[in-house]
C-alpha cells in the first residue's frame, strides 16, 4: 500500500498546491444541497406534486411512484417544465422561487452560499481555482468570491461570452453553462441542453485540455451537451478528481474511465472541500524557505559585515531582501478578507515568521556585530515595512492590524542583538525613531508598535496561539519561543537568553518610561508610598511577570557600571534620579503583580 492510496483528498491537495492555477472546478446542482436549493430532481417531484394538486390529488407519500402509474413513465423535469411553461421567461419565473432566498430563508440561512461554495473562494483567493464552470442556475459561487473581495468575470449566455474579459487575463472566470436564473436564456430542457453554442464549445475545448479538473455535485448523466465536450477532450496531461457520493452513475463512470479520473468518495461537498481547502493551505504554510537558503543570506551578511569594501554588496543585500519580503506581503495569500478563525489567525502567524525570518536574523547579526553606520540601513526596512502594513484597505480588523507583526520580528531581533552587544545608545536611538503611514502622524517605535500590545491591549488576540492561552503577555512570551529558535544567529549560544530577551524588554520600558516629567514624578512618590502603587504607567513585559528575572534586571540597574552606561548614552534622560525612579517603578510594577 502506498502513503496516498486510500486518501484521495490529501493527493488532490499535494496537486493542487504543486500547480497554482491549473485544476478549474466542475460544479454541478449537488454543491449547494446544503443551501437547500433543491436539485433538479427535486425540482421534477415538487412540479409533479403542484401540477397534481391544482388537478385535485391528494398528498403522496411517493410522488415519483404516483406519476410512474398515472403516466407510465419516469418522471422528467424537461417534460414537465415544457408542459408547465411554453416559454424560457415562464421557466425562470418558476425556478425563481426555488432559488431566490426570501427573507425567512436569510434569516436562517438557506439559499446562501454553503461552506463548499466559501472554501472554494478562498481556494480562488489564494491563486489556486482560476476558473469554474457549473451547471447551476443560482449565484451562490459569485456572492461567496465577492465576499472574499473578488469580483469574477461571469459568462451565462453566447453574448456575454462575447463581450467578457478573456479567460487568461481574469483573477477568476465563472462559466455558466445553462446560464443564470434571472436571464430569460437559461437553458432547462433535453433540447436545450442537447447542444451548446460553438463559442461554447470552444471555450470548453480549452479549459479540458489546459486544465485538471475537480468535479462535484454533477452527476454525468444528463446535460449531453457537456458530456460531448467532456468525451472530446483529447489529453490527459493533467488529472481529474470527480467527488461523489455513493456509487457512479453508468454516464458518469463511461466519462471516469475515459479521463482516467480519479474518485473520491465523500459524505457532502462541504466537508470535501473544506478538507481541500485546509490541506492545501496546510502545504501553503509549511512551505517555508530553505534553511539553506536562510543560512546562506545570514552568512553573506556577516561576510559583508567583516569588511568595510563590502558596504554595498551589504546594503544591497538588504534591499533585495526587503524587496522580496513585499512582494511576498502582497500575495492573496495575506489577504485581509475572510473570515476569522482561531486556526487560519496561527496559520497566518506562522507564515509571516517564516519569510520574514531571513530578514530578521539579518537584522539581529547587524545588532550583534554591527556599529551605527548599519542603523539606517535597519530603520530603512522597517520604515518599508511598516508603510506598506499602513496602506488603507478594507477586511478583518485582525488582518489588517497582523500586517505588521513583520516589522515587530525585525525590530525584536534587531534589538536583542544590540542588547547583546550593550550598544546602549544606537538601542535608544532605535526606540526614539518614528514610524509613519501615508494617513499616520509619525510615531515613535516604541509608541507605535509595541506598547499595547505589552499593556495586554491585544492580550486576547495573542492568547490565540497554541500554548498561549492562560499567558498574561502572550506577545512576549511567543516573541520569545520564536528568538530562542533564531538566536544562535546573532547571540550565539547564550547561556540565558531569556534574560536577554527580558533585558532588552526593560530597556524599552525604560524608553517608554521617558514620556514622564521628573518633576512631576517627584511629587507623586509620597502619595505612591502612602497607597502602596506605582508612580506612573509603563509596559513592563513579561519580566514584571518573572520574578527571578526581574530581581536579577533590578539589580542591573542598581550597578554603577551599568548606570554610568546607560547615562552616558542617554537612557533616564542622563539622569540618575530619573533612572532611580524607574526602577522604583518598576519594582512596585513586579510586587503588585505578584500579589
Amino acid at each position: 500500500m502506498t502513503l496516498l492510496q486510500n486518501d484521495p483528498i490529501t493527493q488532490l491537495a499535494f496537486s493542487v498546491y504543486e500547480n497554482k492555477g491549473v485544476f478549474a472546478a466542475l460544479l454541478g446542482s449537488g454543491l449547494s444541497r446544503s443551501a437547500e436549493i433543491p436539485t433538479g430532481w427535486e425540482i421534477t417531484l415538487d412540479l409533479v406534486r403542484r401540477v397534481a394538486a391544482a388537478q385535485g390529488v391528494p398528498e403522496q407519500s411517493d410522488w415519483a411512484k404516483w406519476y410512474r402509474e398515472k403516466t407510465g413513465q419516469e418522471p422528467n423535469y424537461s417534460v414537465l417544465l415544457e408542459e408547465i411553461a411554453s416559454s424560457p421567461d415562464e421557466r425562470r419565473a418558476i425556478l425563481h422561487r426555488y432559488i431566490e432566498p426570501d427573507e425567512q430563508d436569510r434569516e436562517e440561512g438557506r439559499k446562501t452560499p454553503t461552506k463548499a461554495h466559501h472554501a472554494i473562494a478562498q481556494l480562488v483567493r489564494a491563486g489556486y481555482v482560476r476558473v469554474i464552470v457549473t451547471t447551476n442556475f443560482d449565484r451562490l459561487m459569485e456572492n461567496a468570491l465577492r465576499e472574499q473581495g473578488i469580483e469574477p468575470t461571469v459568462v451565462a449566455s453566447a453574448d456575454t461570452l462575447a463581450g467578457a474579459e478573456p479567460l487568461t487575463h481574469s483573477r477568476c472566470y465563472v462559466l455558466k453553462l445553462h446560464g443564470d436564473y434571472k436571464d430569460a436564456r437559461i437553458l432547462n430542457t433535453d433540447q436545450e441542453l442537447s447542444a451548446y453554442p460553438e463559442a461554447y464549445n470552444r471555450l470548453l475545448d480549452r479549459i479540458f485540455d489546459e486544465h485538471g479538473l475537480i468535479i462535484c455535485g454533477w452527476s454525468g448523466e444528463w446535460d449531453h451537451a457537456l458530456r460531448a465536450a467532456f468525451l472530446r477532450a483529447p489529453n490527459r496531461r493533467y488529472p481529474v478528481y470527480w467527488a461523489a457520493r455513493g456509487t457512479l452513475g453508468s454516464g458518469a463512470q463511461e466519462l471516469v474511465t475515459h479521463k482516467a479520473a480519479r474518485k473520491i468518495p465523500i459524505n457532502g461537498a462541504d466537508e470535501f472541500f473544506q478538507t481541500l481547502q485546509q490541506r492545501v493551505e496546510t502545504l501553503e504554510q509549511s512551505q517555508r524557505q530553505n534553511p539553506l537558503s536562510v543560512e546562506l543570506l545570514v552568512s553573506s551578511a556577516k561576510r559583508y559585515l567583516a569588511k568595510p569594501e563590502h558596504r554595498i554588496q551589504l546594503d544591497e543585500l538588504f534591499a533585495q531582501e526587503t524587496d522580496r519580503l513585499l512582494d511576498q506581503l502582497d500575495g492573496d495569500t495575506f489577504s485581509a478578507q475572510g473570515q476569522w478563525s482561531q486556526e487560519s489567525f496561527c496559520a497566518r502567524v506562522r507564515l509571516y515568521e517564516s519569510m520574514t525570518e531571513p530578514l530578521a536574523r539579518m537584522a539581529g547579526v547587524l545588532g550583534r556585530w554591527g556599529d551605527d553606520k548599519d542603523f539606517d540601513v535597519v530603520l530603512d526596512v522597517l520604515r518599508s515595512l511598516y508603510h506598506h502594513a499602513g496602506k488603507i484597505g478594507n477586511g478583518m480588523t485582525a488582518w489588517l492590524n497582523l500586517r505588521a507583526y513583520p516589522v515587530v520580528l525585525i525590530f525584536t531581533a534587531y534589538g536583542i542583538g544590540l542588547t547583546k552587544a550593550a550598544r546602549w545608545d544606537t538601542l535608544l536611538k532605535l526606540f526614539s525613531s518614528a514610524l509613519a503611514t501615508e494617513h499616520r502622524e509619525p510615531q515613535r517605535i516604541v509608541s507605535t508598535l509595541f506598547l499595547s500590545s505589552w499593556a495586554g491591549g491585544e492580550q486576547q488576540l495573542w492568547q490565540q496561539l497554541e500554548g498561549m492561552d492562560r499567558r498574561k503577555t502572550p506577545l512576549s512570551d511567543h516573541l520569545l519561543e520564536v528568538m530562542t529558535h533564531w538566536r544562535k544567529s546573532f547571540t550565539g549560544a547564550d547561556a540565558n537568553f531569556e534574560l536577554l530577551f527580558e533585558r532588552f524588554e526593560l530597556m524599552g520600558s525604560l524608553a517608554a518610561f521617558h514620556e514622564n516629567d521628573e518633576a512631576q514624578l517627584e511629587k507623586t512618590v509620597e502619595a505612591s508610598a502612602a497607597r502602596n502603587d506605582v508612580l506612573a504607567w509603563m509596559p513592563v513585559g513579561r519580566s514584571g511577570w518573572h520574578s527571578a528575572g526581574a530581581r536579577t534586571l533590578l539589580q542591573e540597574l542598581e550597578d554603577e557600571a551599568r548606570i554610568a552606561e546607560l547615562l552616558k548614552t542617554g537612557f533616564a534622560k542622563g539622569s540618575r534620579r530619573f533612572l532611580q525612579l524607574f526602577a522604583d517603578n518598576f519594582r512596585l510594577y513586579a510586587r503588585r503583580i505578584s500579589w
